[in-house]
């Protein structure tokens, strides 16, 4: 790897590590490489070889075939592997049957229309409590701990 000073490339040096989770660098090459995966799909959409959300829920080997296209390139540019034992299929409204195919064919795992992301449930109604249910545990767990610690912090200042 070299790094252009100026417009021109400096000396060539070996990459020794990568980057470690919490490096403040993450966010913003995160940035850069979804710009790029975004950038691929909107091509591929242009081309007519892919159509973003459809409420019909038609699918077709065509945009797998796409799909299937977009994500091999992103690997092959940028380098980054896609953890396949991570990625997982969404179908609303799609038959279940062309599901089955789509995850045998990207090789992925299939999800049912409720699952959970960063502790937030997807696909279920937020207007009922069940919804909300996970996420204010949660806070509660946090505010148990942090109360505990004000208190004894507290004691220790009035005594």
């Amino acid at each position: 790897m070299s790094v252009l000073v100026n417009g021109s490339p400096t000396k060539e040096f070996a990459f020794e590590r990568g980057l470690r989770q919490g490096d403040p660098l993450s966010p913003f090459l995160f940035v850069i490489v979804v710009k790029g995966l975004k950038i691929m799909v909107n091509k591929a959409v242009e081309n007519g070889d892919f159509v973003g959300c459809n409420v019909k829920g038609d699918g077709s080997c065509k945009h797998l075939w796409a799909i299937k296209a977009v994500l091999r390139g992103f690997e092959i540019v940028l380098g980054l592997g896609i953890n396949i034992n991570k990625s997982k299929l969404i179908g609303i409204n799609i038959n279940s049957h062309f599901l089955d195919v789509a995850t045998s064919f990207l090789y992925c795992k299939r999800v049912e229309k409720e699952f959970s992301f960063l502790g937030i449930c997807i696909g279920s109604n937020p207007k009922r409590i069940k919804f909300w249910s996970p996420l204010v545990e949660n806070i509660r767990k946090h505010f148990s701990t942090w109360k505990g610690r004000w208190l004894s912090l507290l004691e220790q200042d009035l005594f």
